[in-house]
């Protein structure tokens, strides 16, 4: 394989080395192709680490303004497309910094003084996760208002609720979606939990062991938005905590919309009916024109695989490196970068698409009459009435028998039949065997009574509003 023996001399490290690296490896070696993402956040670390050189005498004042605009004209051509990128040159810092090199000459190479590009990444990746985070709590936040107003919108039709998939006790529908509300605002929680913990500032650490320039990083981490620096350069350079913990925090997101998902293929399905799901979130079939499929919730439920996989590939990275940097921290930046871009879809999707769904309250309704959904209200009857609950568990199982061999519900059958198996029940039995009946009496905080649910949904939005 020729070489150009020319090759490494645009290389920032290159003095050390006698011969060219090798072509493949070059490209084997290099991120620039993912990594530039983090461009802007590259920037500005340099700036405020020009900035600081500058407070404490490393570099002219002249330096510095010729930095700050060099780094304009960069960031212009960056953000406009015309930046060209060189495999060659590694990776997004090398790039940036040979490119400023070009535009203002000496200068440019004394921005990296008191830095590594170890702490340099490591502050980059902090930069860019911090400000997806926020970007993912909108999502959050968005979809969270969409659950509200359709809360609020069906606060009182009636559904079954399920255990083990089976018909248990009526709920309102309302009452559903709330129950998806909370596990957003953990989600939304954990998000938030990961930005604060992550928000120390690594630059100045340097490769490793910190730096004999007399550097003030206390400024540094005051310009970047830290809130404070991190307190040991070892551990600088070397912690992707911050990654493993979003990406375990997205995992369980993505397993909480997954859920989310499974239930509206189940309730859009034919078999359920329970909702419709707006058309343009919707595919048909190639060979069966009447199919409505619901390729969103599938797509969302399908990728929560891949998030789960980057948790398991950052842990799997991590679980042998000793301190401080390795290479290996490269693969850090790819299942990181993925898991943003799928958190931030899915969540967009579903953001877009709850509004829109429609209820079909006569359907749901039927399917709560199905099952002895209230049967519980019996028992609970009967315990008011002086019966002792296991004893009244019984009562009320023997009338469900009953029911499964005439093909009765509970509240269809007459007086006469359910006292048979207690002289305890009476005429105002029929008041609680309604479905209605049965929703309305959960009247506390957390139940799914109708007027519960509106309280809830208030609360809701003040929540969200902080």
């Amino acid at each position: 394989m020729s070489q150009d023996p020319n090759q490494d001399k645009d290389k920032l490290w290159g003095g050390r080395f006698s011969e060219p690296t090798d072509a493949f490896v070059e490209k084997f070696t290099a991120s620039v192709t993912f990594d530039q993402r983090m461009a802007l956040q590259d920037i500005a670390g340099s700036r405020v680490h020009a900035r600081m050189l500058t407070k404490v005498g490393v570099l002219s004042q002249q330096d510095c303004d010729d930095i700050q605009r060099g780094l304009n004209e960069v960031e212009a051509e960056i953000s406009s497309g015309q930046f060209e990128w060189s495999v060659g040159l590694e990776d997004v810092h090398m790039n940036i910094e040979a490119a400023l090199t070009a535009k203002i000459g000496d200068a440019g190479k004394r921005l990296h003084t008191g830095r590594s590009r170890n702490d340099q990444v490591a502050t980059d990746i902090r930069l860019y996760l911090r400000e997806q985070i926020d970007l993912i709590v909108v999502e959050i936040r968005r979809l969270q208002s969409g659950l509200l107003d359709l809360a609020e919108r069906e606060f009182d039709t009636i559904m079954p609720g399920f255990t083990h998939l089976q018909v248990a006790q009526p709920i309102t529908f309302g009452h559903h979606m709330m129950a998806w509300f909370e596990m957003m605002q953990r989600d939304a929680s954990r998000m938030q939990d990961c930005q604060q913990r992550m928000n120390q500032l690594p630059l100045g650490a340097a490769a490793l062991a910190g730096t004999s320039y007399p550097i003030d990083r206390e400024f540094s981490a005051q310009q970047l938005g830290f809130d404070q620096p991190t307190r040991n350069s070892l551990d600088s350079v070397s912690d992707r905590d911050f990654a493993i913990e979003f990406c375990s925090a997205s995992a369980i997101l993505m397993t909480h919309l997954s859920r989310c998902s499974e239930e509206l293929v189940i309730w859009s399905s034919a078999q359920f009916d329970f909702i419709a799901l707006p058309d343009r979130f919707c595919t048909g079939s190639s060979i069966m024109p009447q199919k409505k499929n619901p390729d969103v919730p599938e797509l969302v439920r399908g990728k929560v695989g891949r998030v789960n996989g980057h948790l398991v590939s950052l842990l799997t990275l991590m679980k042998s490196q000793p301190l401080a940097y390795n290479k290996d921290n490269q693969e850090d930046k790819e299942p990181l970068f993925d898991t943003i871009d799928t958190v931030r879809g899915s969540l967009r999707a579903f953001a877009d698409m709850m509004p829109a769904v429609t209820c079909k309250k006569d359907n749901m309704f039927k399917a709560a009459k199905q099952g002895f959904s209230t049967a519980t209200d019996l028992a609970d009857y009967l315990v008011r009435k002086g019966l002792p609950f296991r004893d009244a568990h019984e009562v009320v199982g023997k009338a469900v028998a009953l029911g499964v061999a005439t093909a009765k519900d509970l509240s269809e059958m007459t007086l006469t039949e359910l006292q048979q198996f207690s002289q305890m029940i009476s005429e105002d039995v029929f008041e609680v065997l309604t479905l209605e009946g049965s929703v309305a009496a959960r009247n506390h905080i957390g139940g799914t009574a109708p007027d519960e649910v509106k309280k809830a949904v208030i609360n809701g939005r003040l929540l969200i509003k902080d």
